[in-house]
């Protein structure tokens, strides 16, 4: 087998992967990933035990039992660059052997769940909502520089998209991809169910004007015209189809479920979540117990 050299797959001192400082020991099957380093004490609060922690810039890891099941929460910071890293290492803590730089003969399959903050594109999905995922559209193009077959994406919808969206060309190709049917099933109960476009940035990307205007002014009405398998585009966010898109070819389960905090359709927004968010929190580890 070939051993991946120090400069590709890079560890710390410690032999763990260099930016999740993590082993696969110290990692679960079952991850949340989060944005907010802080938001992973929350876990800690929750947790009956704790079996690992590590900090390292604004990924928190932490790995514990909650009703008897092993979970690891960890942030990712924000954006498709740092869910690049993360995804990557996550992966490679599972499935490469680090002391022999080689992939491990058997593969292990890992159920990420994001759970984070979006912002509604319509009116009838309000402030303290939650959305689940059923596909992602990569406004991001970080998929484009993996090789990927159609197969392991939905291209037909993708294509459909662009038919829709008539993006300058410019622009990186959007990709579309579903999340886990199994894991999305299991939150079904208490979600709004829709598809969620990922955008590259916070301001124009998602349609903001601040001081420099958006080279595409309706970005966010198109977004919200666009409809497959009878979902809409529900929300709009920074980190979901790169989940999606490399746990397709890593072979895992994602899946995000979003509480929106912002409406960007009537102009609203929700400054104090704390609670909505331990909620959800709860409610979805249940669901993986």
């Amino acid at each position: 087998m070939n051993e991946l050299k120090s400069s590709e797959l890079v560890l710390a001192p410690s032999g763990s992967l260099y930016h999740i400082n993590m082993t696969g020991e110290q990692l679960a099957d079952d991850i949340f990933l989060v944005g907010d380093p802080n938001r992973v004490n929350m876990f800690k609060t929750l947790f009956d035990s704790i079996e690992f922690e590590s900090q390292n810039r604004e990924i928190h890891s932490l790995t514990g039992r909650y009703k008897g099941h092993r979970f690891t929460a960890l942030s990712t910071g924000m954006g498709c660059d740092n869910i690049d890293i993360v995804v990557t290492e996550l992966d490679a803590a599972a499935n490469i052997d680090l002391a022999s730089r080689t992939v491990k003969a058997e593969h292990r399959t890992l159920n990420m769940v994001r759970i984070g903050t979006s912002g509604s594109l319509h009116s009838d999905i309000p402030v303290g909502s939650l959305v689940a995922s059923a596909y992602a559209i990569g406004l991001d193009g970080l998929l484009n520089y993996y090789q990927h077959d159609d197969s392991q994406l939905d291209e037909p919808m993708a294509q459909a998209f662009e038919r829709h969206m008539q993006l300058p060309s410019r622009m990186a190709r959007p990709y579309c991809v579903a999340g886990s049917p199994t894991l999305l099933q299991r939150v079904a109960p208490f979600t709004r169910q829709g598809i969620t476009a990922t955008a590259p940035g916070f301001y124009a990307p998602q349609g903001r004007n601040i001081r420099i205007a958006p080279s595409i002014s309706d970005l966010n009405e198109k977004l919200a015209t666009f409809s497959w398998n009878n979902l809409k585009v529900t929300n709009l966010e920074m980190e979901t189809s790169a989940i999606y898109g490399l746990s397709a070819l890593m072979g895992h389960n994602a899946l995000t479920v979003c509480l929106i905090i912002a409406n960007r359709a009537d102009g609203t927004f929700l400054n104090s979540y704390h609670d909505q968010m331990r909620d959800a929190i709860v409610r979805i580890m249940d669901t993986m117990v």
